[in-house]
């Protein structure tokens, strides 16, 4: 008899069994050893399948990220004003698109997808607001006296940041809605517009932009004269250092977060840390470059600010206001041809606003307001309105820097204004103003009137009457988008110059998240030297080439910063003599 093998023998005193039993246990063996396997092939792919799927879908759909980062790690469930619940947030898994290719489920998907609720009004609309120590806003306001080395700023930050209501003595303004705002007071204004906004929201994984309610103007004001560049730099630096440790940030490395400050640019872009260098470094600093920062002029070389209106006197509470003064200025009856509101700059060679002043001295239809120190018209909100008023063309040069308040004021009154250099708006307030700007203004170039002797007066005289009354209706219907509503209120069916800040920020985000999907960036060959020229694209327009204003703008880049930044300490220095 054939001994069976010592491996079948389990034990000692097993009976002997029949053909047919050895066979029923060789069934069983087999299926248990399938079993076994069936739970190992199971725990492999579908359990630890599970705890890869992130790891796999980024290792083998890369998607280029165009120098910013993805930090899944780091997104918070749900983010409150008060703290971040740390819940772990489901994992990335890779999805199909339409055309069945696997891509990443981005964090920012779901803020995106929120545009396809069409029941949300707020649907890809929502702000994220960053709860900020009340040392990056609130404080400063509690030591208003020391935000301007000449001015009490107090009274200006009053009112939400309108300043003191105006009287209407005179007749030139409405009862209600006028106020003595003071020039750079942009950064508190929007800060408590953005109090109002309708689509606010707690949770930032559903934000179609962040914003950063940091007083950069403000800060920098205190601190730009006996100052040295540290204290100059330290709220900047320490802003910086808040936000990167902020989960909000690691998403996009701060890509679609958003600040403003009430100030030109150049007091945010000092070129070294020489002590005798103009303003701070905020702008250069490299996470703040990756931010948008909102300012009353922006950089031509640079991609990374964006111009919004100088606030006006009129801050009008409802619409109503607003179509009331738009009437009114259809119906005045302007006497003069053109006028100018300013002071000459003997020091400055280059300014063209010594043969402006002798121009119109020597026109019978130009009305003059001269600027200079001492008590003067110029710092009277009536007398400068009341010009603007019976104007039917007012003439802005540059300011001490591109810029000057005075365009949007005689804009706000009706009046079309007289650009002679394009950085003056045409390429700062894209957002707010048509690109085609000869439906509302007029252009006559600097070089015209300082080297070929050209008579402004003659130039505006060509103008045909209708063809006036037809850009002056154009400047009127602009007025909703130039200034800043009331904080306090919220205007019902117009956009106002906040209203359409905000927009073309969740554009520019939105447009930033498509294209990392996509893996595609938003311009070829993108040069940013050439940011003016980028802004003035047509929709679908991809790249760049010879532009008309390339004269404008052609000097080395350090040279254009280093007389912009003189251009900024005159204008403080200016400040208190031409306020317009």
């Amino acid at each position: 008899m054939r001994r069976r093998p010592a491996g079948l023998v389990p034990f000692e005193g097993m009976e002997k069994g029949s053909p047919k039993n050895q066979q029923a246990r060789l069934c069983f063996l087999a299926s248990l050893s399938a079993f076994f396997w069936i739970l190992l092939l199971y725990f492999h792919f579908v359990i630890l399948g599970r705890s890869t799927a992130v790891e796999e879908s980024v290792v083998s759909e890369p998607v280029k990220l165009e120098s910013s980062f993805v930090n899944v790690e780091s997104i918070p469930a749900r983010v409150t004003d008060a703290r971040v619940e740390k819940e772990k947030p489901p994992p990335v898994k890779p999805v199909r698109n339409t055309a069945g290719e696997r891509v990443v489920a981005y964090p920012f998907m779901r803020a995106l997808r929120t545009v396809e609720n069409k029941s949300d009004p707020c649907g890809g609309r929502y702000i994220y607001v960053h709860n900020l120590p009340p040392r990056f806003n609130e404080d400063m306001l509690k030591e208003c006296k020391s935000l301007s080395l000449w001015t009490n700023m107090c009274k200006f930050t009053s009112n939400e940041g309108l300043g003191p209501p105006l009287e209407n003595v005179e007749g030139v303004f409405e009862n209600t809605g006028w106020y003595a705002t003071n020039q750079f007071a942009v950064d508190v204004i929007f800060n408590n517009r953005m109090k109002q906004y309708e689509c606010l929201t707690n949770d930032s994984s559903i934000a179609a932009a962040i914003f950063v309610p940091f007083y950069a103007g403000f800060d920098i004001a205190r601190y730009l004269w006996g100052y040295n560049i540290s204290r100059r730099d330290a709220a900047s630096l320490d802003l910086v250092d808040w936000l990167m440790k902020r989960p909000e940030w690691g998403i996009t490395g701060g890509k679609d977060h958003f600040l403003v400050a009430g100030r030109i640019t150049w007091d945010f872009r000092r070129l070294t840390d020489e002590e005798s260098d103009w303003g701070n470094k905020l702008l250069f600093l490299p996470a703040a470059r990756n931010m948008s920062m909102l300012v009353v002029e922006s950089s031509p070389w640079n991609a990374n600010d964006f111009g919004i209106p100088y606030p006006t006197y009129f801050h009008p509470a409802k619409d109503e206001e607003v179509f009331v003064w738009q009437d009114r200025m259809r119906k005045l009856d302007r006497k003069w041809l053109f006028s100018f509101a300013g002071a000459p700059r003997p020091g400055n060679p280059k300014s063209i606003r010594g043969h402006i002043i002798n121009q119109c001295r020597k026109s019978k239809a130009c009305k003059l307001l001269e600027c200079d120190f001492g008590e003067s018209k110029c710092h009277s909100p009536s007398s400068i309105m009341q010009m603007f008023q019976s104007s039917l063309f007012c003439l802005q040069p540059q300011g001490d820097s591109y810029t000057r308040r005075s365009a949007f004021d005689s804009m706000l009154a009706g009046c079309i204004p007289v650009f002679l250099h394009p950085g003056s708006a045409y390429t700062q307030y894209t957002w707010h103003l048509p690109k085609n700007y000869t439906t509302y203004s007029v252009f006559i170039p600097e070089n015209d009137i300082r080297k070929r002797n050209v008579s402004i007066e003659e130039r505006l005289s060509q103008i045909s009457p209708e063809q006036v009354k037809i850009m002056r209706e154009a400047v009127i219907n602009l007025i909703p988008r130039l200034i800043y509503a009331d904080p306090r209120s919220k205007l019902e069916t117009l956009q106002d110059a906040f209203d359409v800040a905000v927009q073309a920020v969740i554009d520019k985000v939105t447009s930033l998240r498509r294209n990392i999907i996509q893996g595609r960036t938003e311009y070829d060959n993108f040069v940013e030297e050439n940011s003016w020229k980028y802004d003035l694209l047509d929709e679908g327009q991809r790249e760049v080439g010879a532009h008309e204003w390339d004269p404008f703008f052609s000097k080395p880049k350090d040279e254009q910063r280093d007389q912009s930044a003189e251009a900024a300490k005159n204008s403080w220095k200016n400040e208190q003599r031409d306020q317009s």
